[in-house]
């Protein structure tokens, strides 16, 4: 007999009866039934239930132990009678009646329970955060995010990809957020940095002569956190490939993402292959986000021309006096309550907003402050262009788009769920593509790359070439595109620039010069010029596909040891000070921010 366990404690069934058997686990719950004790004994397949009888000579060991001790255990398994089987449990038809016990490592008291997994402070479960995984909610994640990150594995090789690993000290990227940087010991007063992504590197790859890469990539941002993103570090699913456009990428990845969300998703339904393909400009002007939740079916609309020069003196100035304002409004099928309106507009007034105008429409007539100032004319025909009846509403922002989108996209979403217009139970996809090349920065007052400046212009140099305004400059696309689920961005891409030419164009036009681009980025603007082929990819963050599928609303929910809020790593104490014989080394000198006085 193995000297732990003939069985893990996930594994017996009813054949197995009649059976000695050795298991070794945790003491996951202990219960006292007049006289006789049971144990619920855990390990990481399962639960199998223990039965010690008053009369064992060990009795009085299993009565003292603790919870969450590692103990072996001998015995025999029985059938439970029908009244107490658990048919939650796959070994629910069956206990160990135990003929010896022994603890193979007692338990302290503990810092925060797992059978239960009541709620629990943050600090503690990061702190105690191997007590944490234990929990079945916790530890069930992380066998999903292997089992995951196991079928895209799989997938991508099934599509002729291959995985590459890319350097961790490299040089800062290109990707917008901070660095963390790592200095140099033999390189004094030089730092590497940790990369943000292997942007760089898998286009090399490419310039290279490989054709499909892949990895399941850690990244380093110094972000900080918020629920969908972790403070610090990532992994995503990067790729890249040659020789293709914008579709080929989407035929590749498309079908791995969809058929690992059909697998994992518990029969919820998977928006099918291939997935719609909605515009940026038509993403913010329907959905008002370029993350839209396609579970909500509601859809923004264009209302100006209904309130130009109308009695409703707010919204005709605020038409007039600028031409890049707009009115929009928000449908609300089943909203016509004078109740649900006001919720709405103290939840727009919560966000910031002055409010939201409303109408209620009836059989005969629309409701409300905006409905009588327009009359009934102009009032129907907004009930009509949105395709509302009875009982129905709409809502309306006014103003420049950008500051007012944000709330309307929060808006829109809940009011699919306050009306149950909201399907909450499936998956729903789509690529949003036709990103802008640049925009407008207005503290800056300059033009400046929208996304990713390495993204192949539409029109190429010769779109880049001809734009001499501003407002031509703003209004070139890039083949950049998004993977979106349930209002999350669950990746990005493009077809990369892979011209010596047009890189330097591209930068020129945001306002960097060819010094610049060669001072930054010259490994790769040379590597450009020996042959590049044109290529493209695009890159998913892992955590945030294991976050949706697992029904979770933080990150750290799906990440086995995370940071905390704070970005701080509260189980190993980082980050931590370093000795000055560390600093020496690495020719670095502390100094510390100068605390502000009290008043």
């Amino acid at each position: 007999m193995h000297a732990f366990r003939t069985h893990n404690c996930g594994q017996l069934r009813k054949a197995a009866v009649g059976e000695t058997v050795r298991l070794s686990g945790w003491v996951h719950r202990k219960r006292d039934h007049g006289g006789l004790l049971f144990i619920d004994l855990r390990d990481h397949y399962g639960l199998t239930q223990l039965v010690v009888e008053p009369e064992a000579a060990f009795f009085n060991s299993v009565e003292l132990v603790r919870a969450e001790s590692v103990v072996r255990v001998e015995g025999r398994v029985v059938a439970r009678s029908d009244e107490v089987i658990n048919p939650n449990l796959p070994t629910g038809d069956v206990e160990i009646r135990l003929e010896a016990f022994e603890v193979l490592s007692p338990a302290d008291e503990l810092p925060l329970p797992i059978f239960g997994e009541p709620d629990y402070p943050e600090d503690i479960r990061m702190k105690y955060r191997y007590l944490d995984l234990r929990r079945e909610t916790l530890h069930a994640n992380i066998m999903l995010r292997a089992a995951v990150t196991k079928t895209i594995r799989e997938g991508m090789e099934g599509q002729g990809f291959t995985d590459f690993q890319t350097p961790i000290l490299t040089a800062s990227s290109p990707e917008g957020a901070r660095d963390f940087l790592v200095p140099s010991r033999l390189h004094p007063g030089r730092f590497y940095a940790l990369p943000q992504a292997p942007q760089i590197f898998k286009q090399l790859i490419m310039v290279s002569g490989f054709d499909r890469y892949y990895q399941i990539a850690p990244c380093f941002r110094d972000e900080d956190a918020r629920a969908d993103r972790s403070a610090g570090e990532f992994y995503q699913l990067d790729l890249e490939m040659s020789f293709v456009e914008r579709q080929d990428v989407f035929d590749a990845v498309g079908p791995v993402t969809h058929d690992v969300f059909a697998q994992f998703s518990g029969g919820r339904p998977v928006t099918d292959y291939p997935f719609p393909m909605i515009a940026y400009k038509d993403a913010m002007e329907k959905y008002g986000t370029d993350k839209p939740d396609l579970r909500c079916k509601i859809e923004m609309q264009k209302v100006s021309d209904h309130f130009r020069g109308s009695g409703f003196k707010i919204f005709s100035q605020i038409l007039e006096s600028d031409p890049r304002n707009e009115i929009r409004a928000i449908p609300a099928p089943g909203g016509g309550s004078r109740a649900f309106c006001d919720r709405m507009n103290s939840f727009a007034q919560r966000e910031g907003l002055p409010g939201m105008g409303y109408m209620i429409f009836d059989e005969n007539e629309a409701k409300g402050p905006l409905a009588k100032n327009i009359g009934p004319e102009r009032s129907e025909a907004i009930r009509a262009q949105l395709g509302l009846k009875a009982g129905d509403a709409a809502f309306f922002l006014a103003g420049k788009p950008e500051d007012f989108l944000a709330v309307a996209a929060k808006a829109r979403v809940l009011i699919g769920e306050e009306l149950k217009l909201t399907d909450k139970d499936r998956f729903e996809f789509c690529w949003i593509v036709d990103f802008p090349m640049y925009e407008w920065d207005e503290e800056n007052k300059k033009v400046e790359f929208g996304h990713n400046p390495f993204s192949m212009p539409q029109g190429g140099i010769e779109a880049l070439e001809a734009a001499k305004t501003d407002e031509e400059k703003l209004s070139i696309l890039a083949y950049q595109y998004d993977i979106v689920c349930n209002g999350y961005e669950l990746g990005s891409g493009a077809i990369r620039n892979h011209r010596a030419d047009t890189m330097v164009k591209a930068f020129e036009i945001a306002g960097y010069g060819p010094d610049v681009v060669e001072e930054k980025f010259g490994g790769m603007l040379n590597a450009f010029k020996f042959g590049a082929p044109p290529h493209g990819g695009c890159a998913l963050g892992l955590e945030r596909i294991v976050m949706l599928l697992s029904d979770q609303e933080n990150i750290r929910e799906v990440t086995m040891f995370p940071m905390n809020q704070q970005a701080e790593d509260l189980l190993l104490d980082a980050p931590a000070e370093a000795s000055p014989e560390q600093l020496k080394e690495i020719h670095i000198r502390v100094v510390k921010p100068i605390e502000e006085k009290k008043a």
